[in-house]
């Protein structure tokens, strides 16, 4: 089988993000499954290399015209400006270069050079001082490649959980859930289910947005006049999907191992729990997109940067879980153009 080329942002120079790189890719182990692509800096390498004790970790050009090699580790220079690294704080340059190593990994996905993005982490003030424009990854993503509407989604072992507004201030949040929009989420996340996952008939819980889904009305009347009837309508059109189940009950009860995924009207309502549950394990996936993007449950865990402590195992499974769902769709427009092939007539 054809090795994977994924393409790995190097995220914020002065985070977590180059030491995640290096230390997970030097084990060949991991990198030897797949085809690595690192979007970034060279030198950037080189100075976190050191700090790290990688001295043996050394990349080759990437040149986009030329064939990709397995068992090669890639890093394309996305800028020629010299960096100046202050690690562990949130700079202009900091997300400028992050940002310039995102919109390469787009261009080269979009011309199929790329089956999936692995995104390190970057932080929203270093962004903001760079007037990215946009709250983070996600809503970056769904306007270079034009979607209308994608979904983050926080994935693990045995719990998903998506999110129908994502970067939004709480005060904010209410006039965001519509009919509307909490129809096209629900309809994004049952094809992600579907076509990234492999579930045929999925099984999605949607949560309240006041506490205890508001209790009849008396909490709130969203349940009633927005909820109910989306979740009604999706019923007759035969989807499985049932709720609004008040937040606490339905994480504390472990109801939602009854469920593929679960819908969480806002941010924290959905990934305090996940984080809570998975630390560690989970991913964040952006649902929506014609690339695979994938990235680690965490930050760019500034207090602890050059120190050689940041935990793996998100990240590696951020890069697994991207050459599973990259798989799987293969696998599923391959078994969709043998379906479609014609039958010879004798």
């Amino acid at each position: 089988m054809e090795k994977l080329r994924i393409g790995i942002t190097i995220g914020d120079i002065n985070g977590v993000g180059p030491e995640l790189i290096i230390r997970t890719l030097k084990d060949k182990r991991v990198s030897s499954q797949f085809i690595p692509v690192i979007y970034g800096s060279s030198k950037v390498i080189s100075y976190y290399r050191n700090i790290v004790n990688a001295q043996d970790f050394h990349p080759s050009y990437y040149e986009k015209n030329g064939r990709l090699k397995e068992n090669t580790i890639y890093i394309k220079n996305c800028w020629e400006d010299k960096a100046n690294i202050e690690a562990g704080t949130a700079t202009a340059e900091g997300g400028k270069f992050a940002a310039i190593a995102m919109e390469q990994a787009v261009a080269d996905a979009k011309e199929g050079l790329l089956d999936a993005i692995v995104t390190a982490p970057i932080n929203k003030n270093a962004m903001a001082k760079a007037d990215f424009g946009f709250p983070g990854h996600t809503e970056f993503l769904q306007d270079a490649f034009g979607v209308k509407e994608s979904l983050m989604m926080m994935v693990s072992d045995g719990l998903r959980v998506a999110l129908v507004t994502n970067h939004t201030p709480l005060k904010d949040v209410t006039s965001q859930i519509t009919k509307e929009k909490l129809t096209s989420k629900i309809k994004v996340l049952e094809n992600s289910l579907k076509k990234d996952f492999g579930i045929e008939k999925p099984n999605i819980a949607i949560l309240g947005l006041n506490p205890h889904a508001g209790d009849d009305g008396t909490i709130g009347k969203e349940e009633q006049e927005i909820l109910r009837p989306v979740i009604v309508e999706a019923k007759k059109n035969g989807q499985l999907i049932s709720g609004p189940y008040p937040a606490d009950g339905f994480f504390g009860s472990s109801q939602f191992q009854k469920f593929d995924a679960i819908l969480a009207m806002y941010h924290d309502q959905g990934l305090v729990p996940f984080k809570a549950l998975t630390f560690g394990s989970g991913v964040n996936f952006t649902a929506g997109l014609p690339i695979v993007r994938t990235s680690p449950d965490h930050g760019t865990a500034y207090d602890i940067v050059g120190k050689n402590l940041v935990e793996l195992s998100s990240f590696r499974t951020a890069i697994f879980n991207a050459m599973d769902i990259a798989r799987t769709r293969k696998w599923g427009k391959e078994a969709s153009r043998n379906k479609e092939k014609p039958k010879l007539v004798e």
